[in-house]
Formats: C-alpha cells, sequence, structure tokens
C-alpha cells in the first residue's frame, strides 16, 4: 500500500496512501486525492502521521522585536493570535501595518506580504529594511526577488503562487477586500501558508464577495470604526455636508434625464429598488436596449450631478476660509479634476499622472510648499498620503469604503488637530441617497 503521504502541485495538496478525505477529490489521473492548497492546514490536522512534503518554506528570516504596540493595536494582535488566522479592520492610520510587522516578529517565519499597488508595495519594502536592517524580496513592477520575508502585489501573486504557494507559512494580505476579487481569490486558495492575516479599514465589498475571504483567510477577528479611535489615537473630527442647487440648465437636463430612465425601466419591464436590482440591471443591459438606455441615462444624470458647476463656486469658498490648512479635494470623475486644477492652480493627482511626478508632489505636500491637491480616485487608498486636515469630497460614488478610506487621509494624529471632511452635494438629486448610504460606514 501507499505511504500515506501530501506533496505540493501547482496551488494544489496531492493527499496519498488514502482513497477518501474531507476537503479532498479524487483525481485518476495520478490516482490520489487532491485539494487546494488553502485546505492544507486542515489536511494537516487530520493526517498527523503523514509524510509532509508539501510545505518548504524559506529559512527563518530571523527577526529581531523592533515594533511595540498602542493598547487598542495589541488586542487586535492577541485577537489573531488565538486562531493565528483572520481580519483585522482599523480606520486608515490606526497602524495595521505594525500589527502585522508584530505578527512576523512573534511566528519568525517565511512571510508573503500581498499589496494591491507598487506605491505599497515599496513602503512595506523599505519599512521592513529600516526596522530590520533585512534584504526584502519583492515581486511587482519588473522586479522579481524571492527571500524570507517577500512583498508581492496582488497581479505578480495571481500569476506566481502556484509556483511560490508552499515557500511561506505566514501570509499578510494588506487591503485584504482586493483578494475577493475574481481571479485574485485564486491567491489565497493557491497558498499553503497556515497562518494568514487579513488587514483592511473596510471589509464590506458593493458586490458582497467580502463573504467569500472568511473560509480562505479567517473571520474578522477585531474591528474598530474611526469615531471608536477619534481623539486618543486619531484625530477628532466632523463630516460636513454642502447642499448646493445646481443652475436652471443643468435642473432641466437632470430632470429629463431621470425621465428618461424611468421610461425606459418602465418599457423594460424592470423596477430597481435596491442594489442587487441595480447590479440586474447592469447585466440585462448587455442584451436589452431599453435596459441600455435606462442605465445610460441613469449614468449622464448620475455625472451631472456630481459635477455641477455650481460646486466650483462652494469650493471656491471653502478653499478661502481654509487658506491656512492642507486640503486634499477628491472627485469622482478625472475631467472634474482637472477642471479644479485648472481654475484653482492646484496640483493633480491621476491614475495618469506618473510615478515621479505623483512623488514630487506628495512630497511638496508632506513639507507645505503645496498646501492643495487635487485628485480622482487614486489617493483612496494603497499611498502613503502626508497629513492633512482638510477633506472636500466634490463627488463620489455611494461605497462606504470609499467614504471611510477618504476619511482615513485626514485623521492622522496631531496635536491640536480637528479634521474636518466636506460633502458638496447636489440638491434634489440622487446624490442626496447615496450621501446617506455611504455615511453609514462610519457609524
Amino acid at each position: 500500500m501507499t505511504a500515506l503521504r501530501i506533496r505540493y502541485d501547482r496551488g494544489t495538496v496531492i493527499v496519498e496512501g488514502v482513497r477518501s478525505l474531507q476537503h479532498c477529490t479524487w483525481d485518476p489521473r495520478i490516482g490520489a486525492l487532491r485539494a487546494l492548497g488553502y485546505k492544507y492546514a486542515h489536511l494537516k490536522e487530520l493526517l498527523p502521521e503523514a509524510v509532509d512534503e508539501a510545505l518548504s518554506p524559506l529559512r527563518s528570516p530571523n527577526l529581531k522585536g523592533r515594533v511595540s504596540l498602542k493598547p487598542f493595536q495589541q488586542d487586535a494582535l492577541n485577537s489573531w493570535l488565538a486562531k493565528r488566522r483572520g481580519i483585522i479592520v482599523l480606520p486608515t492610520g490606526a497602524g495595521k501595518t505594525y500589527i502585522a510587522l508584530r505578527a512576523m516578529e512573534l511566528l519568525n517565519t517565511a512571510t508573503l506580504v500581498i499589496v494591491p499597488t507598487l506605491p505599497l508595495l515599496n513602503q512595506w519594502k523599505l519599512l521592513m529594511e529600516s526596522l530590520y536592517g533585512i534584504d526584502v524580496g519583492v515581486i511587482g513592477g519588473g522586479k522579481e526577488r524571492i527571500e524570507p520575508i517577500t512583498v508581492i502585489t496582488y497581479d505578480s501573486a495571481y500569476l506566481r503562487a502556484p509556483e511560490i504557494g508552499n515557500k511561506f507559512e505566514f501570509a499578510v494580505f494588506d487591503e485584504v477586500h482586493h483578494l475577493a476579487a475574481e481571479g485574485y481569490i485564486e491567491i489565497a486558495e493557491f497558498l499553503l501558508a497556515p497562518y494568514r492575516m487579513g488587514l483592511t479599514a473596510t471589509l464590506e465589498r458593493e458586490d458582497d464577495r467580502h463573504g467569500l475571504l472568511f473560509p480562505l483567510v479567517g473571520g474578522v477577528v477585531y474591528k474598530l470604526l474611526p469615531r471608536e479611535l477619534a481623539g486618543e489615537h486619531l484625530s477628532e473630527f466632523d463630516t460636513v455636508r454642502v447642499r448646493v442647487d445646481m443652475n436652471e440648465e443643468e435642473r432641466r437636463r437632470y430632470r429629463e434625464l431621470i425621465g428618461e430612465y424611468r421610461e425606459s425601466l418602465r418599457r423594460a419591464g424592470i423596477s430597481v429598488r435596491s442594489l442587487e436590482e441595480f447590479r440586474r440591471l447592469i447585466i440585462r443591459s448587455a442584451s436589452d436596449g431599453d435596459a441600455r438606455r435606462a442605465l445610460l441615462a441613469w449614468h449622464e444624470a448620475r455625472k451631472l450631478a456630481i459635477n455641477s458647476r455650481a460646486k466650483l463656486e462652494v469650493l471656491r469658498d471653502l478653499l478661502e476660509s481654509h487658506r491656512e490648512d492642507k486640503v486634499i479635494i477628491f472627485t469622482e470623475f478625472n475631467d472634474m479634476a482637472e477642471e479644479i486644477s485648472r481654475t484653482f492652480l492646484i496640483p493633480l493627482i491621476t491614475h495618469r499622472t506618473k510615478q515621479r511626478e505623483r512623488e514630487r508632489i506628495l512630497h511638496a505636500f508632506r513639507i507645505g510648499s503645496v498646501s492643495k491637491v487635487v485628485t480622482s480616485k487614486v489617493l483612496d487608498e494603497g499611498v502613503d498620503v502626508p497629513d492633512a486636515r482638510v477633506g472636500i469630497r466634490v463627488g463620489g460614488s455611494g461605497s462606504r469604503r470609499e467614504f471611510v478610506q477618504r476619511l482615513g487621509r485626514i485623521l492622522r494624529k496631531r496635536e491640536g488637530k480637528r479634521a474636518v471632511l466636506y460633502e458638496i452635494i447636489s440638491k434634489g438629486t440622487a446624490e442626496m441617497m447615496i450621501s446617506s448610504r455611504r455615511r453609514k460606514g462610519i457609524a
């Protein structure tokens, strides 16, 4: 009889020497059982006597303790250590990175840190090299070097997970909500790492796919909202809604578009009273002309409300009243960001801004030679944004995650600071409802 053995094969675990086992399916091509890599820890519990040839981690990184945690961070770590799996939800600026670093010090085993952006990859790398005096591996942005501590982008991990899936015992998923995306989910499935930590400020996704993360990373083991940390650990803050009237031409066009939207829905026999029904409208629009016309009218009406000319006058007043403060202006669309940049002579950062130019602007913002920056979505997460006291949302989606992320950009603690996030919204439009929905993320 074949000896009881488990081994690794391109993101899966093969079990030899037994005909049936929980978590496994029979693979007739090889005459053995097979399971996805993330089931490795469960299989080890079921087969403690098996010869383990699956996990082949890189050497210990030999990290020396350098990180000290605040009480709430230690509580979060203790909650995670109870299972050595799970997701930690803390606001931007609350030091999630340091919780992960302390866990790395305690485990002192080969660790893979998965991040969504190249700026985040570089931030993790530089921080760990400065703290521990080690060479940190990097996979992403044209670089490829594997070390006992390696940082990799989600894009690269999606391509490389089957190859490196058995080389790390600890996996840290930064901005873990990205992992639930189609395709990226396979990263967690292919990794053997028995120890897993997810970090995020906002776990919930608009498509509800965050529920897929729990069997792969673990459930939420610790969560605090911005209000719970404001004062002692983050800046006190206010959120202020400023309602504006669109001009007559904009109001007329908005009413026309909403009328077209409702009439197209009626002709298509569609009712839209929830996000789920709106998602079904999007799917149906691919094959139904009336559904497509409804969707196009909705998007044009929404863009009209978000980009209302009246908002520029309110923005002018806010910038004047916060002349001495560092201010980040957030928009939904690039064309509005570009117009604000031209009108008020404010540096602009969008997805089209080259990395060197982005770094130059953020450095100038950090040292104070520039006090105002306008951006679309690229500063929502994954970028180390210098401290600001004021945020102004000229437009945005109904996403709670986006709201919390943008709020988090102004919450870094500073003596005497009280942050304020303004929302400029158009009266009598869907922006009113959308604003109320997204604010639930800090309730």
